[in-house]
């Protein structure tokens, strides 16, 4: 983690992030626009923020958009946070929180992590019920083949629609698939109100997006969710996809997932 801290150091570096937090999915041009800072050192901080994985890429079209990446803090606080006095915990957790937490205008949200495994296992991770639901608490029934309906079961309910389908199958490589509706019985198993689900169910269908690269001697994992920017599923979902995303590297390492802060 000395990158992580490293990183933090630089009174520029924060700005970079802040500037992403205030609007995620920005260029370097854009960046760069309105600081007293070259090109040249702004590139050379993002350098620095991406080596410490506190800033992810994701190339659309011929541009490089960046944005803030919550994994490293969720790490931290994760697997270190009983190490440290009060006050560092404090601070830790209200850092943790500005990262995943995104601006409600943008629309995706982008989240890179490392984990030591193979990416067939993890490709195994993430489409075989047996793995999904000790991590997440959800299994999937579907054939995988792009367009493939899925079936999706979550605490005792089960959801089905004609949009909620595989999108890509890449194997070991890429995997991407709408998500799930938003049903009376879903929200009820969940503890959702009927206010909430009636206006998640008004949003544009959102899609998720799981990148698999080999890296070494581990896995890098991005996973991309692309929401209605005029819609609250983002911030119910930025908050869970860390938790979620560190169980499963848990379970991968160390063959435990990440206890259940559920019922």
């Amino acid at each position: 983690m000395d990158a992580v801290f490293k990183a933090l150091a630089d009174p520029s570096r924060r700005r970079l992030l802040d500037r992403l937090r205030a609007r995620n999915g920005q260029t370097l041009r854009e960046l760069c626009a309105g600081l007293d800072m070259a090109r040249q050192s702004v590139s050379k901080h993002l350098a620095v923020l991406e080596a410490a994985e506190l800033v992810t890429t994701v190339w659309q079209g011929r541009e490089k958009l960046h944005y803030v990446n919550a994994a490293p803090i969720n790490a931290i606080a994760e697997r270190w946070i009983s190490q440290f006095d009060r006050e560092r915990v404090n601070a830790l957790a209200d850092l943790k929180r500005a990262l995943e937490q995104a601006p409600m205008d943008n629309k995706t949200f982008v989240y890179t992590t490392y984990i030591r495994t193979t990416p067939e296992r993890l490709w195994q991770a993430l489409t075989d019920p047996a793995f999904t639901d000790r991590y997440w608490g959800v299994s999937f029934a579907t054939d995988w083949a792009e367009g493939s309906p899925m079936t999706w079961t979550e605490t005792g309910a089960t959801t089905q629609d004609p949009e909620q389908i595989v999108l890509a199958h890449e194997p070991h490589r890429r995997l991407s698939y709408t998500w799930h509706t938003f049903s009376p019985q879903w929200a009820e198993a969940n503890g959702v109100s009927e206010e909430t689900r009636a206006r998640l169910a008004t949003e544009r269908r959102s899609q998720v997006t799981f990148d698999i690269e080999p890296h070494g001697d581990q896995v890098k994992l991005t996973v991309t969710h692309e929401f209605d920017p005029t819609g609250i599923l983002h911030s119910m979902c930025s908050q869970g996809w860390p938790p979620i995303l560190s169980s499963l590297k848990s379970l991968l390492e160390t063959g435990e997932p990440l206890p259940s802060d559920k019922g």
